[in-house]
């Protein structure tokens, strides 16, 4: 018997399962279908590629794309302790201010805007150049300065200034746009995934179970009430019962994949699958959003690429020292522009990488190339997960839809067009050759949106399939919400859902920061703690000038 039992020990779960267990009166059981976090590969930040496809990867792929070639998307996902933490290329950005303010504002979602997020984003970090008011420095996540730059992304970088976007060191202060570096959840030039920050430290309170390779298969639900979990660990079914609450932690498919399996979820989707349904929650499953994202691609004949810099030798200093181009995230710089200055966030990213980026990154990256990704994180497509049996071994069906927004498209064509400005600007035509991806046939704008349409993946980030939502809101938002603003199931008591499937929109850039700052507003929602104080930079910067 335990007080609360976690389902999923991803960036979210790993956060509940060290705050919950701070109390000794807790007991908490956190539950992982993968294995533990052992491989050398999670930890060498180079080396994140190879996780891909692997047995800590849930290797999804989404249904045929209708608007995107009739392809089928790969997404990988995180199965192993940390999630998508420990396989993922560890950029730390929170998002735009816009982001959460529209979440409060045009969803209900009280007590989750920018400021009131703001103290939980601090709480959760240690960032290596100090404390500030957009920036904390004394959390478990460790948010770093990359060790190794390739002199690919920083022309990439000087390109993109020369063209006139600004600088901007800290994508998380005071304002988004702009290019540079991107700073990463690193530890000395390893990396610091959730499980590192948060579950290593509680290693050893007798209050916390973990148990990895176990597949939970059902929640038990009595007369309303989430009373437990039913999973099967190496073959054998076990049963686990909380007192308090359960909480699932699955991430994007495989939360709201359980709902369903456990007779939550679109009443007449759970009876096609011979489901008895225990609460018609029409919501779950639904509001899937992805980052979109397209591939351009110059050769890089002149500069030493990655690959050639990853052998025995340079392993070796990196399992010596932690230093050098092993230490490299790969995607190492970027930045964020508006395609329509009209807009009141970016609506574009770049994922900048000295390396070719071919099939989904899957392809041997043995050329000299310079990628980058023209990422739309203001994306207004909408898809659904869905099952495909109820048998919990199955994997769900996974449509998000891709530009099933007409209005999608074309932001990614202005992305592609701006990624060649930069190309052709001097500081990266000394560095670059010929145009690999779109190429040099591809130029009018129908041949751009019909490249686009056959090239489009994702970006890793997909959110939303739990989204939450505040009553007043849902006629006006037209979202049916899964959760309200406690993170509490609709219809079912002591269940919540503590992951990237409740935002109700994904914030523009990379998802793990936010999802982890979700986890540790909800620590002290499920403890019945008031929550921290808003804080407002802007006015701590007013004050300090006064």
């Amino acid at each position: 018997m335990y007080d609360y039992i976690i389902v999923g020990a991803g960036s979210a779960g790993c956060v509940l399962a060290s705050r919950l267990s701070e109390n000794p009166e807790s007991r908490v059981l956190l539950l992982e279908a993968g294995p533990p976090d052992e491989a050398a590969e999670i930890h060498v930040p180079a080396m994140a590629n190879l996780l891909f496809k692997s047995s800590y990867d849930w290797n999804y792929q989404t249904a045929p794309q209708d608007r995107a070639g009739g392809r089928s998307v790969y997404w990988p996902r995180g199965r192993v302790l940390g999630g998508s933490s420990s396989i993922d290329a560890m950029i730390y950005i929170r998002g735009s201010r816009y982001d959460y303010d529209t979440w409060r504002d045009d969803y209900g979602c009280e007590g989750w805007g920018y400021t009131d997020l703001l103290p939980y984003f601090l709480r959760a970090e240690t960032n290596s150049r100090g404390s500030s008011a957009y920036h904390g420095a004394s959390g478990p996540l460790s948010v770093q300065d990359l060790r190794y730059k390739s002199d690919l992304t920083a022309a990439f970088v000087a390109a993109a200034r020369s063209c006139g976007l600004q600088a901007n060191d800290d994508f998380n202060g005071p304002h988004q746009d702009g290019v540079g570096f991107y700073q990463v959840t690193q530890q000395g030039g390893r990396r610091w995934s959730a499980a590192d920050a948060y579950l290593r430290p509680a290693d050893g309170r007798a209050n916390l179970t973990v148990q990895t390779d176990a597949l939970v298969t059902g929640l038990i639900i009595d007369d309303g009430q989430a009373t437990g979990v039913r999973y099967l660990r190496r073959g054998v079914e076990e049963v686990a019962t909380a007192e308090s609450e359960v909480i699932l932690s699955a991430g994007v498919i495989g939360s709201p994949q359980l709902l369903m399996l456990s007779g939550i979820g679109p009443a007449a989707h759970l009876i096609e699958h011979g489901i008895e349904v225990a609460a018609d929650n029409p919501g779950v499953g639904g509001n899937l959003s992805d980052h979109p994202i397209v591939p351009t691609m110059w050769s890089a004949p002149r500069s030493r690429a990655l690959w050639e810099m990853t052998g025995a030798r340079n392993l070796a200093r990196w399992q010596m020292t932690h230093t050098g181009p092993m230490t490299t995230n790969i995607v190492e710089a970027g930045g964020f522009a508006r395609t329509d200055p009209a807009l009141p966030a970016p609506d574009i990213q770049w994922h900048v990488l000295p390396v070719p980026y071919v099939n989904d990154g899957l392809a041997d990256p043995a050329s000299r190339a310079l990628s980058v990704l023209v990422t739309l994180v203001a994306a207004g497509s909408r898809g659904r997960v869905r099952l495909r049996s109820n048998d919990p071994r199955h994997k769900p069906a996974i449509d998000p839809a891709y530009l099933s927004d007409s209005r999608d498209i074309d932001p990614l064509v202005a992305g592609v067009a701006m990624a060649r400005q930069f190309a052709g600007a001097r500081p990266l035509r000394k560095a670059i050759k010929s145009e690999l991806a779109p190429g040099g046939s591809v130029r009018t704008d129908s041949d751009l949106r019909e490249w686009v349409r056959s090239n489009l993946s994702t970006g890793y980030h997909p959110v939303g399939t739990c989204a939450m939502g505040g009553d007043s809101r849902l006629a006006a938002s037209k979202l049916a919400s899964v959760v309200d603003t406690e993170l509490r199931v609709r219809g079912v008591r002591g269940l919540r859902i503590v992951d990237a499937s409740v935002m109700p929109t994904a914030p523009r850039g990379d998802t793990n920061a936010p999802t982890i700052a979700i986890a540790e507003r909800a620590a002290d929602l499920i403890q019945g703690r008031a929550p921290l104080a808003a804080i407002d930079p802007a006015d701590m910067a007013l004050a300090a000038t006064a």
